[in-house]
């Protein structure tokens, strides 16, 4: 059976303002509660109780919520730090909440796909390597990448831990030749491709681009498990989850 809450915070926590605020709204009598006008903060409710605040029906805040973020570069994908904004500097007042944090970490200089939540039981099953929840990446690179490339990461690579990559998938976009601008050096080749990785080890590509002699000059997050980064989704702004979105990705946690 549900745990019944204070009433004053079953509101402030399904958004109808600050505890103070809701508390001050209670007490002038302008919340009812099965019909009832109560003016007691303490009285306790559950999500069976119909409670209504100024002729608006107030329902209880889900369990958990789920925030699809377009992180731009800068900022660190942490709860919080001492020096730089974080990703959750990002969420508006009225959509926080206790224990939100970001699922897995993006480098600060990498832009793209974050997830954003509470549900800590979620956040395990997808960064679990067993669940082998892919992740997928557009990356710039300094160097000419090949099909060689595409069959050793096919395999792993050394990063310098005890055990090699697991296997990525590797789809080259582009390759060209630039000038670098000065006769010495003449041109330079670079790249544009797709990589799809089931870990998260830090700064696990542009390691594992590394290990082939190349270097990441842009990255970005695509997609994570069967979620692709919207095309409308402006970086630096967040939407919640949709039910089809929160079904899928449960999906591929319990796989």
């Amino acid at each position: 059976m549900e745990k019944p809450v204070r009433l004053d915070k079953f509101l402030a926590d399904a958004g109808a303002g600050t505890r103070s605020e809701v508390k001050k709204y209670i007490q002038k009598g302008q919340v009812q509660v099965n019909g009832k006008s109560v003016k007691k903060p303490e009285l306790k409710v559950t999500k069976e109780d119909q409670v209504v605040m100024n002729g608006q029906e107030i329902h209880a805040a889900p369990e958990y919520v789920y925030y699809l973020f377009n992180k731009p570069a800068g900022c660190v994908s942490a709860t919080e730090d001492s020096r730089d904004k974080t990703v959750l500097d990002y969420i508006e007042e009225k959509d926080r909440r206790k224990g939100l944090f970001p699922v897995g970490r993006l480098d600060k200089d990498t832009e793209g796909f974050l997830l954003i939540t509470d549900d800590g039981p979620l956040a395990h099953e997808l960064l679990s390597p067993k669940k082998h929840v892919d992740k997928t990446y557009y990356a710039k690179v300094s160097g000419k990448v090949t099909e060689e490339d595409a069959r050793a990461l096919a395999e792993g690579v050394d990063i310098g831990e005890k055990d090699l990559t697991r296997p990525a998938r590797l789809e080259i976009l582009s390759t060209w030749e630039s000038d670098t601008g000065s006769e010495e050096n003449g041109k330079r080749w670079e790249s544009e491709i797709r990589l799809t990785i089931h870990e998260g080890k830090f700064h696990q590509v542009k390691r594992m681009m590394e290990a082939l002699g190349k270097k990441v000059t842009y990255l970005k997050r695509l997609s994570m498990g069967p979620l692709a980064l919207p095309a409308d989704l402006p970086t630096g702004k967040y939407r919640l989850l949709t039910e089809k979105e929160l079904e899928l990705l449960k999906s591929a946690g319990n796989r």
